[in-house]
């Protein structure tokens, strides 16, 4: 379509590119509710799924498995409704949820959605609509009106308050589309039928309405005519009423039986669009109803549309999706140009302002004003679009008239105007804002503002600022004026939003000034200001400015808080600072600094400096802290009356050892009695650290012995060095702390005890506990008691053993014995003593010493007293063994002795009387050594029976670490056992313990003799049934020929064990014979077939035994033998059917089908299992019995005839497959078995009756195969509507040579329903291979449907080379198309069919490549092909590409259309063909018009033509390059002398004008002289003028000269002297009596008169007009050269 069309028309997209069959684009299967998406069901074979299209991004196209009878998306959101029959579902896609559902009780049979959260729902019968937002089912809105009967409904429209509905539908009767619509209202609950095909609500406004007018629009084509409607509904109290449209609808001639199917609101232009069926677009205004234009955009029927924007969206069968809008920039020249409609033009201009009727504003407003209608001209200027009468010059015409009385003014009128549609521009918000102010009326300003109707600008914020500072911020806020927003902000005292907005904008004011002036005003908001400026990054201002502005006005309280803000990341750049902070303090307030300094907030300032300030100011506690010499420290120190004791002594933690050290002598020596208890103090605290004996040397050094007291007992309970321990026991026995050394050596566990031992020893302490609990604790008891007794202290003895500690008389009545003290004194002791020490312990001191008797009595008498003492009765057990006083009843009865103790003792003296004490104690190990190395075998053989312990028994059987075996010793215990202790043995337990220890000690051969002796002789555990299964078993691992005499002798073992036993150690027989005897049988058959292997014998067994379980046992083992006859014999004689399974296995291997039919004849009565009946039908087949298989079929069966007559078809059995799929009606599998019977006809009915693909290739295969071709072509069009099965039927048929039959098919398959692309494209194919001549004709009418890329190999092939380029063409490959022509020009070219093609190549190498191959074949058409080229064709090339070839000539139309571009080769090579035509006045137009050329070159060329015209074109030439001489030398030389002067004229130049002059003088022509001085007039010096008329005589031709200039001069001097009276006049009004001194000559400066030169210049053009009047000329335009 052309560029001045009112509408802009664009296809977004061809939905068949998009992998969308064609098939699937209609009515019923896409659906589009949006400009947003596109909803396709696509059915492809059984495949159904849903394709959604993203119109804003088609690369988003993608596709869901969704089967449903309808889909559509929603307007807005990725959320899809689906219809399946009456279920309605609702599906989020991005979010993979349901949204809702519901179950319809009627059809749906239209449905879409309104809005986008609602849909509405159209059955037979009513409309409802669903809301998918909450639970809500369905809402009816209104019931179907009678005339939508029988129609097909095509839409449904609401307005925007969803109380107007509109239905639609379509019916045909008598061949006519008729539109059937359902107007309904809400509100009156009333509906109207109308006739109608497409209807739509709206909204327009109307002049002079307040509120917008609803509209409702609807078209209809009737019998009558065809008309388009616009009535208002809801109409609004104050608007005007509007009046009833009624337009007729003009349909073209072409278009008889076409009719509206969709309308769509362009709500910003007022405007809707009508799309009719035969895709034509109508646009119609909605307020007065004109039709603006009318056009068709689609060949293809349009089935659906939608809103875009303000236009429409719409798609067509063909599957292009076609959008149309009004084109903003042509409409309204389009309407003025063909529709002359102006008052349509101008009321679309100003609603949706539109260009293109400026200049019908400017007049109407002019005639307007003209007319005096100025509140009329004022509110046309506010409407005007794009606010071209908005401007300055307007609202100063408006300003300055009066309005009529009651009236109001123009400028109010049009600033009302402009306030009630939009917002005032920067000059008129300024306009308006004066009289407002003035006026006092600031609100409305203000509302105005809020509104957004002004624009802000910093004058307008000027103009509010002296009336309200807070709205002039707003204003300056809105208009970005940063440095007045900053300026009121602060003088409002928000200083916290200055940098936030500063900011924000990125604007940056004096900052230091901005603070110095807030902290002249406030000091504290000035603080926090400078903080918010410093805390920027980067910092808006440094610290050390603010501490400047803070220091000039003596803000000491701001300054800090400012600083310890600033300041407290703590960086060393701020050290200036932060000495600066602690110095400003510590001299005006000393309790800030103290307390910045005790927070610890900084540590990089000048510590020496504050030190000293601290230390002058009274806080030593901060000098202290800011010291480092050890001088200053100690000097400061010594100050504990003001210091804190508590913080002095943590103040030592930070000193060094030899300064803390240091500090703390200083301190005692200044004064001890005042500082010795914080020295004390920190010598505790920091003992570790600086050395325990460092500290004491300074105590001792200073004689502070108290000091030292106290400092060792604070550490001596924590310190781990004896010599400070031993430092604080010296101390303590010097001050007379007994007790505290008593203490000590009680809980100290880190001092020397020797040397404590021996200080105390030599000390003599009057008091010697002390000295006792030092020996008792470090074990020097022995010298304790030697000490004490050598000193004659023996009280402190009786004392420690007393009172201290009894438990240590073992080792005094041991010290005293070796002294050799009385015995009576050490009884005396021992019985005067607590009992609480050991008495073994004193047994053991005594008996080292041999003299255990001397404690006989007071053992007794304890034992006696009922004591419990081990050691006791060890002793006394000791003592009646040696005295031998009746030890075996000691040993006997007494239960309190430790048996190993006593027993050890008792070895060497009596082993009787340790046999005796181990076996009391059950000290096995001890017992066992002690028998066995003294022969004592029987008493431990009686011993071991007894304790029944299998461990033990193992010890001595089998011995262990500690007892190494001794066979001779164990063959010893073994007699013993068997000859006298087990036959003693009475209790079955201790019977079988031994026996089991036998067998763990791995001893068959006695364990038998054991067994024998037991078992065999008669005993109390002769018929043990534990013990005969014990002897049987060890004999068959030990004496396997003992085995069947012990089975023949005894009678109470477990038989099924033992012969489970035997059968696994090889003894066969002996198991078979248990069996036997036992009568197991079928275990008994199982030995002679599985172990024994004789089928004879287990066959004359069980004829002997006669039971179905053997029979089925013997029957198991034929069939593994494969003796199949003779097992199944004995499986019917067992009537067992259990094992079914193997036998129908192994018969059917082996093909014993006779035999097997007996089987499962017996089997069929015990089981009723399918697969024995199955098997049964199956031996039947084989067997050939095809009367009993019918007879089985016919009776009641549960057999699996399918899997059985699959099984006989792939066994060959045909007649029984027959038999089988006839009865189980498998219509697939008996037409593929008819088939093998070669039964066709029968075969084709079947495969009706199955409707198989399988069965279909099947019967078709063999039909070919026969050459059945008629029987074939039945299957085959079963089978090419699936597209998997055409190519292997193609093969199929050629591979036979039956091409004929195969074109005649698929021929008839094109007429299928369900013919799909694939036929189509075969058949294509074929026609390319086989008959060439009729593949244009099927490719022209189905080349929608037919797989391109593939047909197009197929012609590549075939060489059919237009058909070739018809496909590529209609595939879009357009560039393929172009060189398939070119290649194969004598068969594809066709010139207008070329030039669409190329056009559309991308390639754009082609389009070189096509003019080539033009030049070569079609010369005379290069012209007509580079005009439809050229705007995708480098001109340069093109060009250069003729040049080469000498064939210019042929392309000069080209040429003449390509200057447009300005294209320097073009432009050359066309200016060489206009020399070579000697065109000199194209020539002069081309250079004129184009100056992209190399100039210089071809003014040189021309410059030597022979033809004059070039010459003078040369000359131009120069000129235009400003190579004024070169022009005036070829102008001369041609003497072309009008062209040389204008050249001395256009350079300025006054030397060329001069020189030109004197050349005509020289060559005497005087009128060429006078004509140059007119020309060149404002050039040439009039001294020099006049120097060569009087040289030369030629006053008289310079005369008009002269005259002109002296007229010149004349009328400066009179405009001179007017306007020095003027001054004159006004320097005596202004001057007063002090300034008439300065009389009139004031006026005259340096310069003229105020300042001004007198003369101007000579050549002003305001100057030439004298002289030219006096030529006859005016305005100084240049005279007649004709003379010349």
């Amino acid at each position: 379509m052309g560029d001045q069309l009112p509408i802009t028309f664009q296809e977004y997209i061809k939905l068949p590119e998009l992998g969308i069959d064609v098939s699937n684009i209609s009515f019923n299967t896409l659906t589009l509710q949006s400009d947003k998406f596109i909803c396709i069901r696509e059915k492809t074979g059984a495949k159904e799924q849903v394709c959604i299209v993203d119109l804003e991004d088609t690369s988003k196209t993608f596709r869901r498995p969704i089967t449903a009878d309808s889909a559509i998306m929603n307007p807005e959101n990725k959320i899809i409704a689906l219809k399946a029959g009456r279920s309605l579902q609702v599906f989020n896609l991005e979010m993979k949820a349901k949204v809702k559902s519901c179950t319809m009780t009627d059809d749906v049979q239209f449905w879409r959605w309104i809005t986008p959260f609602d849909i509405a729902l159209v059955t037979e019968t009513s409309v409802l609509h669903w809301s998918i937002e909450g639970t809500s089912s369905p809402v009816k809105q209104f019931d179907r009106h009678a005339n939508l009967n029988g129609t097909q409904i095509i839409g449904y429209t609401t307005n925007a308050k969803m109380n107007w509905m509109a239905l639609i539908g379509i019916s045909a009767p008598q061949g006519r589309i008729v539109g059937s619509m359902q107007l309904y209202n809400k509100d009156r609950g009333a509906s109207q039928p109308i006739e109608a095909h497409a209807a739509e609500f709206s909204e327009i406004r109307l002049e002079g309405a307040a509120q917008p007018t609803q509209v409702f629009a609807f078209a209809s084509r009737g019998a009558n005519g065809s008309k388009m409607h616009v009535v208002e509904i809801d109409h609004v109290e104050g608007n005007p009423v509007f009046q009833k449209r009624s337009v007729e609808m003009m349909f073209p001639a072409e278009a008889v039986n076409d009719f509206p199917v969709s309308m769509q609101a362009g709500p910003k232009y007022e405007v809707v669009y009508m799309v009719t069926k035969f895709g034509f677009i109508h646009v119609y205004d909605l307020e007065t109803g004109a039709c603006i234009f009318t056009n068709r955009i689609s060949g293809d029927t349009v089935f659906v549309t939608a809103r875009h924007e303000n236009g429409i969206i719409a798609v067509n069968r063909k599957g292009q999706v076609l959008s149309v809008c009004v084109n903003e920039d042509t409409v309204i020249p389009y309407i003025l140009q063909n529709t002359g409609n102006v008052e349509l033009a101008f009321r679309l201009a100003s609603r949706a302002n539109l260009p293109g009727a400026d200049q019908l504003y400017v007049q109407r407003f002019q005639q307007l004003m003209g007319q005096n209608q100025f509140n009329e001209a004022a509110k046309m200027a506010a409407n005007s679009p794009r606010g071209m009468l908005r401007t300055e010059n307007t609202i100063n015409q408006l300003k300055h008239l009066q309005s009529a009385p009651g009236q109001l003014s123009p400028i109010l009128q049009y600033f009302a105007t402009i306030l009630e549609k939009g917002e005032l521009n920067r000059h008129e918000s300024i306009e308006l804002a004066r009289p407002v102010l003035a006026s006092n009326r600031k609100a409305l300003l203000e509302k105005w503002l809020k509104e957004d109707k002004l624009e802000c600008s910093e004058e307008l914020g000027d103009i509010v600022h002296p009336h309200d500072a807070t709205l002039a911020l707003s204003v300056y806020l809105r208009a970005n004026v940063p440095a007045k927003v900053v300026l009121c902000f602060a003088q409002s005292g928000q200083f916290d939003k200055i940098v936030l907005y500063c900011k924000k904008v990125g604007f940056t004011p004096e900052w230091v000034q901005l603070l110095m002036q807030i902290a002249r005003v406030d000091g504290d908001k000035a603080c926090d200001f400078a903080l918010s400026l410093v805390k920027e990054d980067p910092p808006l201002i440094t610290a050390d400015q603010v501490v400047g502005v803070f220091s000039s006005q003596n803000l000491v309280q701001q300054t800090t808080r400012f600083l310890l803000d600033a300041l407290k990341d703590n960086h060393e750049s701020d050290a200036q600072l932060q000495t600066k902070l602690l110095e400003l303090n510590l001299l005006n307030a000393p309790q800030v600094a103290d307390a910045i300094l005790g927070n610890g907030m900084f540590s990089h300032f000048d510590r020496a400096y504050i030190a000293q300030l601290a230390e002058k100011a009274g806080l030593y506690q901060r000098a202290l802290e800011l010291y480092d010499n050890l001088d200053d420290i100690k000097r400061v120190a010594v100050h504990t009356e003001v210091l804190d004791g508590e913080w002095l002594i943590g103040y030592f933690g930070n000193l060094s050892v030899g300064d803390s050290l240091a500090v703390l002598r200083q301190m005692l020596e200044h004064n001890r009695a005042q500082n010795m208890q914080v020295v004390v103090q920190a010598a505790i605290k920091y003992s570790d650290l600086l050395g325990a004996q460092n500290i004491i040397e300074i105590f001792e050094d200073l004689q502070c012995n108290e000091g030292l007291y106290y400092y060792l007992g604070a550490v001596v309970n924590v310190t781990e060095d004896p010599a400070v321990v031993f430092k604080y026991i010296q101390a303590a026995v010097a001050t007379g702390q007994i007790k505290e050394v008593e203490r000590v050596v009680r809980d100290n566990n880190h001092y020397d005890a020797e040397k404590v031992k021996n200080y105390l020893k030599e000390a003599a302490l009057p008091d010697q506990l002390p000295l006792i609990i030092v020996c008792d604790r470090y074990d020097y008891v022995h010298d304790l008691v030697l000490y004490l007794y050598s000193n004659g202290m023996a009280k402190y003895i009786e004392v420690y053993v007393q009172q201290v500690n009894p438990g240590r008389l073992p080792q005094v009545v041991g010290a005293l014995l070796d002294v050799d003290c009385d015995e009576s004194i050490v009884k005396s002791l021992i019985s005067a003593t607590p009992a609480q020490f050991s008495i073994a312990d004193l047994v053991s001191e005594v008996e080292k010493r041999n003299r255990l008797k001397t404690l006989h009595r007071w053992l007794e008498a304890k034992a006696s007293e009922g004591a419990q003492d081990t050691g006791l009765y060890n002793a006394l057990a000791k003592i009646y063994i040696d005295s031998n006083y009746d030890p075996e009843k000691f040993l006997s009865s007494n239960k309190l002795y430790d048996p190993r103790v006593v027993g050890a003792y008792s070895e060497k003296r009596d082993p009787n009387l340790a046999f005796l004490a181990y076996s009391q104690g059950e000290c096995d190990d001890e017992l066992l050594r002690l028998t066995s190395e003294n022969g004592m075998f029987k008493q431990q053989a009686r011993y071991l029976i007894k304790r029944r312990d299998l461990s033990l028994w193992s010890k001595a059987l089998s011995g262990d670490d500690q007892h190494a075996l001794n066979p001779s010793h164990r063959r010893q215990l073994v007699d013993q056992v068997v000859s006298y202790a087990l036959p003693e043995a009475e209790d079955p337990e201790e019977v079988s313990v031994c026996v089991k220890a036998f067998m763990a000690a791995n001893l068959p051969q006695e364990l038998i003799e054991l067994l024998e002796r037991i078992i065999l002789e008669p005993t109390p555990f002769s018929n043990n049934n534990n013990l005969q299964n014990l002897l049987i078993l060890t004999a068959v691992k030990v004496e396997p020929t003992r085995v069947a005499d012990y089975i023949g002798r005894l009678n109470n073992f477990d038989a099924p064990d033992v012969a489970e036993i035997c059968i696994n150690n090889g003894l066969h027989e002996e198991a078979f014979n248990i069996y036997k005897r036992f009568e197991v049988n079928a275990d008994a058959i199982g030995v002679l077939i599985d172990h024994v292997g004789s089928l004879d014998r287990a066959y004359e067994y069980a004829e002997r035994c006669d039971q179905p379980d053997v029979w089925s046992r013997l029957g198991r083992a034929q069939l593994d033998g494969l003796r199949i006859k003779d097992a199944i014999d004995s499986y019917v004689r067992a009537d067992d059917a259990s094992n079914f399974g193997d036998v129908i296995a192994v018969a059917t291997r082996a093909g014993k089908f006779d035999d097997l039919v007996r089987f499962l004849l017996m089997a069929r009565k015990k089981v009723r299992e399918p697969v024995i009946e199955s098997e049964l039908l199956f031996a039947y087949a084989k067997t050939e019995r095809l009367t009993d298989l019918e007879d089985m079929l016919h009776g009641p069966n549960i057999a699996q005839v399918q899997k059985v007559g699959d099984r006989c078809y792939d066994e060959g059995l045909f007649e029984a497959a027959r038999l089988l799929f006839q009865s189980v009606s498998n219509w697939a599998r008996l037409a593929s078995t008819l088939v093998r019977l070669g039964d066709y006809q029968a075969a084709v009915d079947c495969g009706r009756k199955a409707n198989s693909t399988a069965v279909w290739r099947d019967v078709h295969g063999a039909c070919i195969a026969e050459r059945e071709f008629r029987l074939a072509q039945i299957c085959a069009l079963h089978l090419i509507v699936h597209a998997e099965e055409l190519e292997p039927m193609i093969r199929l048929y050629e591979a036979g040579g039956h091409v004929d039959e195969l074109c005649t098919l698929l021929e008839n398959g094109l007429g299928l329903e369900r013919a799909h692309m694939g036929m189509f494209t075969e058949l294509a194919v074929l026609y390319c291979k086989y008959r060439p001549t009729q593949i244009m004709d099927h490719l022209k009418l189905y080349w929608s449907r037919v797989n391109i890329p593939k047909v197009i190999r197929a012609c590549e092939a075939a060489h059919l080379w237009p058909e070739l380029v018809f496909l590529y063409v209609h595939y879009d490959e357009f560039d393929n198309a172009a060189q398939t022509i070119i290649a194969h020009s004598a068969d594809a070219w066709e010139h207008a069919s070329f030039k669409d093609i190329i056009v559309k190549a991308s390639n754009v190498e082609l389009y070189y490549k096509a003019l080539r191959f033009y030049l070569n074949e079609q010369p005379l058409l290069l012209s007509d092909l580079l005009a439809v080229m050229m705007p995708r064709i480098d001109h340069t090339r093109v060009v250069s590409m003729f040049v080469k070839s000498d064939n210019i000539p042929l392309i000069k139309p080209y040429l003449v259309s390509a200057q447009a571009t300005n294209n320097k080769a073009v432009n050359e090579a066309f200016n060489d063909l206009l020399i070579e035509e000697e065109d000199f006045v194209g020539l002069r137009n081309s250079i004129d018009n184009h100056d992209n050329f190399d100039a210089i070159g071809l003014a040189q060329r021309l410059e030597k033509h022979e033809l004059l015209e070039f010459r003078r074109i040369a000359a131009h030439l120069y000129n235009q390059a400003k190579r004024w001489r070169q022009s005036l030398t070829l102008s001369k030389k041609d003497k072309l002398y009008k062209d040389a002067m204008t050249t001395a004229r256009v350079s300025g130049s006054v030397e060329i004008a001069e020189d030109l002059l004197r050349y005509f003088v020289e060559s005497g022509n005087a009128a060429c002289f006078s004509a140059c001085l007119f020309t060149c007039y404002d050039i040439v010096r009039s001294d020099v003028v006049m120097e060569l008329a009087w040289r030369h005589g030629l006053a008289n031709e310079a005369m008009p000269y002269f005259i002109n200039l002296v007229r010149e001069y004349q009328v400066k001097v009179d405009h001179l002297v007017e306007e020095v009276g003027e001054l004159k006049v006004k320097v005596e009004k202004n001057a007063g009596p002090a300034n008439a001194v300065a009389g009139p000559n004031q006026l005259m400066g340096p310069a003229g008169i105020n300042g001004r030169l007198l003369l101007g210049h000579a050549g002003s053009a305001n100057n030439a007009q004298p002289f030219a009047s006096n030529l006859g000329s005016a305005h100084g335009s240049t005279p007649s050269m004709g003379g010349l």
